[in-house]
């Protein structure tokens, strides 16, 4: 198993929990985030378990940094043969019609048109490096089929990962590209941590709910990632048993 991997958000959270679980199990990464800190300590981590990897930090909202981005790892490792598409914000908490034109449009950039620029990157280099191929793993979200309250923005884009998901899936064939989905429920990170205090409900009202170890979630990405090209997971739920999903909750 191994080969060189591209993680977005990787300095934290589930990003961070990928980039150790892809590097435990023999790949070469490359950690990319908007803030260098975090992705130093990541990379010292990696390198304390005896793994390799390369800081290039980056925005995935703007086009030329993620070109940068993936320039910048084929000059280091000569290829690209994983990306996880992980970056992602989340916008205030408003009923639709309170939604600022500016929190709409940032949600857009970072969680769909950044997914897409990075998704466009590695298919022009996986399609042309050889061995030709590789696999890119999206990041999507159950928010996309069970939507939190006041979460238009991001449970909108969540929904149009599945579509880029389908369709990078099918174009991907003709040139060994495989693309797959993970969509995560209540990863403890530090944008969820809180669930475990009190998370809005559909009824209005404030719950517990319950959380899972990242580790968990990485787990089912290394393992996707480690299947050979033929194969591929294109949708996974990773879940925590007892979070307010399935049914009602």
């Amino acid at each position: 198993m191994g080969g060189i991997a591209i993680i977005t958000g990787a300095g934290s959270g589930v990003g961070r929990a990928v980039s150790l679980g892809l590097a435990a199990a023999g790949w070469r990464v490359v950690l990319s985030g908007r803030r260098p800190e975090p992705l130093a300590a990541v990379a010292r981590e990696i390198a304390a378990a005896g793994g390799a990897a390369a800081c290039v930090p980056a925005d995935v909202g703007d086009a030329g940094s993620v070109d940068r981005l993936f320039a910048q790892a084929v000059e280091r490792f000569g290829r690209v043969d994983l990306l996880f598409n992980n970056a992602g914000i989340f916008t205030p908490a408003v009923p639709v019609d309170e939604i600022a034109d500016a929190d709409w449009l940032a949600s857009v950039t970072t969680n769909l048109t950044g997914a897409f620029w990075c998704t466009r990157a590695a298919f022009r280099q996986m399609k042309a490096q050889s061995p030709r191929g590789g696999r890119i793993i999206n990041n999507g979200s159950i928010a996309a089929a069970a939507p939190r309250p006041n979460s238009a923005p991001y449970t909108a884009t969540k929904h149009a990962i599945t579509g880029l998901t389908r369709s990078t899936a099918l174009d991907g064939r003709a040139f060994d590209i495989a693309c797959g989905q993970i969509d995560i429920g209540n990863a403890e990170t530090e944008m969820t941590r809180s669930f475990q205090h009190g998370a809005r409900q559909a009824d209005g009202t404030m719950k517990p709910e319950a959380v899972m170890e990242a580790r968990h979630a990485a787990d089912a990405v290394v393992y996707m990632a480690g299947l050979p090209l033929a194969a591929n997971v294109l949708f996974m739920t990773v879940m925590a048993t007892t979070m307010p999903f399935v049914g009602r909750g």
